[in-house]
């Protein structure tokens, strides 16, 4: 097992602090989305929509702000397919979550907490992979 240098871990913890502050404003475009259209599509329709619109802001500052790569079909597609299981993680939570009693206003909230950790881990392994 390799051990990390000084710099290899300033690195790390400055990508977690900017994949946050991406993560934040992805997060607040998907509840924006999701809370205008929640009006006039289904829920999950509406949530779905919203991860959409999210995922593209989200990709094109991974690439630029997160890991200062630049954006490629190899990245994309990763990314993609990292998004897709957690577009699914997203709705099973939030069905969960308003199965137990939360409000399509809260129900995302639980969601988000879960989903953008496990969501950091799967694109950090496609971002580190080249």
């Amino acid at each position: 097992m390799e051990v990390a240098s000084k710099e290899q871990l300033r690195e790390t913890v400055f990508q977690m602090l900017r994949f946050a502050i991406v993560g934040v404003i992805a997060t607040a475009v998907h509840y924006g989305v999701y809370w205008l259209l929640r009006s006039f599509f289904p829920v999950t329709i509406a949530y779905s929509i919203g991860y959409v619109v999210a995922f593209v802001c989200n990709f094109i500052l991974t690439c630029i702000f997160t890991f200062r790569k630049k954006a490629s079909t190899k990245r994309g597609i990763g990314f993609g397919l990292a998004h897709l299981v957690n577009l699914g993680l997203h709705v099973a939570l939030l069905n969960l979550f308003l199965w137990i009693g939360l409000s399509e206003e809260l129900a995302p909230i639980p969601v988000f907490c879960i989903a953008i950790p496990v969501n950091f881990l799967l694109v950090r392994y496609v971002f580190k992979r080249d």
